[in-house]
């Protein structure tokens, strides 16, 4: 028998999907329609603008405002579906027996579709302890949006006394992910011609040695490095991803561009990392760019940076909680990341728990199983029935 709120689950589910929300796309309709179903329930939601006013947070507490309770996060934005084999449309929801397909059923609006479906619950059982709702964009992307809200809860009355984030994790709880910092760096040489190359600056050449310098720098961590075996792998990754420059054969690149990440283990500090690159970028290549032109050099822009989350001594009774109203008492590490460590770093327990599989997401015609959403409908009806008796300090209230 499937649970009793799985059709609604499915409804939302598919409105959800048809919100094109896309990170290079405003995500306001989906807010909106998210701020008015919680209206219909009595339930009241802020919104937390970009600079440009076309994207936006939200923020809603559901049972008494004036105390702090359990967040439940998840984030609105999805990855393009573009030159993707999907063989159903991306933007529309399909069920094919016993699963639904579409553009972020995975990733990660099943899970918020399960929240929405919960609400008439919570509203119902939440009166001693709050459920916080934290709905962000922009995740996909490093984890832009969210850094605002949490700016305000950061100096808000209550922040939450521990926050789910319900990325899929086929509903295991997760305790632990790397943290992710990425950078273009732009070499800027002198062009000119191949048959006199005593007299440019080859901005391909220095990019291509910065980047066997990475790769040198990933196999020192990963030979004698900190290890944690809960990771795949597990050491601290560096990673070329992109490397471009050049126009013709028969000239000096006078421009290349070079993408790099680091994933580093919770614990193991990137700043060390990011600091010996740089270093050797300006005091090894830099240099010697600039004793053949004064006007050459290396750029580095930030892509991304979002930390890692670390398994927390503080969080032992929400993943004990939490593995017990999932039934599984499996703990995991993730080797995507979440917005889980910002979370952490203002002082909010967090573990990652949600429906389906990163498997599927950011795949063509991405899939969550319906099962999956069924258990996530039982541990979210159960987590509000044993919320008090589970959260230190309320335990008699």
């Amino acid at each position: 028998m499937s649970h009793t709120r799985l059709d609604s689950t499915l409804s939302l589910l598919q409105t959800l999907v048809e919100f094109d929300t896309r990170s290079a796309r405003s995500n306001l309709e989906l807010i909106t329609f998210v701020r008015e179903y919680l209206a219909g329930f009595g339930v009241e939601a802020s919104l937390n603008y970009n600079a440009s006013g076309d994207k936006a947070n939200l923020y809603a507490t559901i049972g008494p405002r004036d105390r702090a309770g359990l967040c439940l996060s998840g984030h609105t934005d999805v990855v393009p579906a573009d030159g993707q084999p999907w063989t159903v449309p991306p933007f529309a929801l399909t069920r094919e027996n016993a699963r639904v397909l579409g553009r972020g059923t995975a990733d990660m609006k099943g899970f918020l579709a399960c929240v929405l479906a919960s609400v008439p619950y919570f509203v119902e059982h939440c009166r001693t302890l709050p459920i916080h709702l934290a709905f962000s964009y922009d995740e996909e992307v490093g984890c832009r949006g969210v850094r605002g809200l949490l700016d305000e809860l950061a100096r808000a009355p209550f922040k939450p006394l521990a926050c789910i984030i319900g990325e899929p994790t086929s509903m295991q709880v997760a305790i632990a992910h790397k943290g992710k910092r990425a950078y273009r760096c732009c070499f800027k040489g002198l062009a000119g011609h191949s048959a006199l190359t005593h007299l440019g600056v080859n901005a391909v050449d220095f990019a291509a040695e910065f980047a066997v310098h990475l790769r040198r720098a990933s196999r020192a961590l990963r030979e004698s490095g900190q290890h944690d075996a809960r990771f795949e792998p597990p050491y601290t990754t560096v990673h070329t991803g992109k490397l471009n420059g050049g126009i013709a054969l028969n000239v000096i690149p006078d421009c290349a561009e070079l993408e790099f990440e680091v994933r580093n283990l919770p614990g193991d500090s990137i700043d060390a990392i990011v600091q010996a690159a740089r270093r050797f970028a300006e005091d090894e290549l830099e240099g010697e760019m600039q004793a053949t032109h004064a006007d050459t050099g290396i750029e580095w822009q930030e892509l991304v940076d979002y930390p890692a989350l670390a398994a927390d001594p503080d969080a032992n009774w929400l993943r004990e909680m939490a593995c017990e109203l999932t039934g599984d008492e499996t703990l995991r590490t993730l080797s995507f990341g979440t917005e889980g460590g910002l979370f952490q770093r203002i002082g909010i327990p967090t573990v990652v728990c949600g429906p389906g599989s990163i498997e599927q997401g950011h795949k063509a015609d991405e899939y969550v199983e319906i099962a999956q959403l069924e258990r996530c409908l039982g541990f979210l009806e159960r987590l509000a029935m044993n919320l008090p008796a589970r959260v230190p300090g309320y335990a008699n209230a």
